[in-house]
């Protein structure tokens, strides 16, 4: 686990998607990320993205958009945490050589994370960043049964905001004195299915709305203020959810 990556903290995001080409089409024109062009068979066609020449983001082939990954020290123990608290694991732990062990796992409502044990892929190389995760955020239903399954299976605390439906969740240790990780947080959205969905940053919401359109993709949530800056969320040209964070 990387140093600056606090056992719990959103550590590397990536992108199953029917189409990896369109994908990078997108991304790449909407965000500015170059790709790692030599991603070939023998690495599943998982596809490394880069913003000023530091990993963000990966692509792959398949279906389940986003996925959104934690940090944690151990694999296998973070793997028995889960089941025990209520969820269960889709695969793994699995070793990557000595890239990283990692398992696709599920929370009691449904809400699909991945458990990342670094390697020598350490996680995001920039992040909080315009073009970057700069947050994830689990909206559910099913609030309370969520907070208690992520204390349990990643030591979260959950800090409320206001009045609102929004938890802010608050790693147990304290993230390094290099670039901070992502935040992460749990929202109560009892018209959606549970769901991690990972922010990007924006210097310029309207315009990167409006980017994402031409570009094929939709706007699913008009942009609207919250406590921690105004968001949309969106649609790629794929289908796939994410949302983005602009200034407040």
């Amino acid at each position: 686990m990387h140093p600056d990556h606090p056992e719990g903290a959103p550590c590397w995001a990536d992108a199953r998607l029917p189409d990896v080409e369109a994908g990078k089409r997108f991304y790449g024109d909407l965000f500015g990320w170059t790709f790692d062009e030599g991603a070939g068979a023998e690495r599943g066609y998982y596809t490394a993205a880069y913003s000023r020449d530091l990993a963000v983001a990966a692509l792959a082939p398949g279906g389940r958009g986003w996925t959104v990954h934690f940090a944690v020290r151990d694999a296998y123990a973070a793997a028995e945490r889960t089941v025990a608290a209520g969820g269960y694991l889709l695969s793994g732990p699995l070793s990557a050589g000595t890239v990283a062990t990692v398992a696709l796992a599920g929370g009691p409502d449904g809400a699909v994370f991945g458990l990342w044990q670094a390697g020598s892929h350490q996680g995001f190389e920039r992040a909080g960043a315009p073009d970057t995760v700069c947050r994830a955020e689990l909206w559910t239903p099913e609030a309370a049964l969520s907070d208690a399954f992520y204390a349990a299976v990643l030591g979260y605390t959950a800090t409320p905001v206001g009045g609102s439906d929004l938890r802010i969740w608050r790693a147990a240790t304290p993230a390094g004195a290099g670039r901070a990780a992502p935040g992460a947080g749990r929202r109560r959205v009892p018209e959606w299915p549970a769901r991690f969905l990972v922010y990007f940053g924006s210097a310029d919401l309207a315009g990167s709305c409006a980017e994402a359109v031409r570009l094929g993709g939709h706007v699913r949530v008009a942009p609207h203020a919250t406590s921690y800056g105004h968001i949309a969320v969106l649609a790629d040209d794929q289908g796939t959810d994410f949302v983005l964070l602009g200034p407040v």
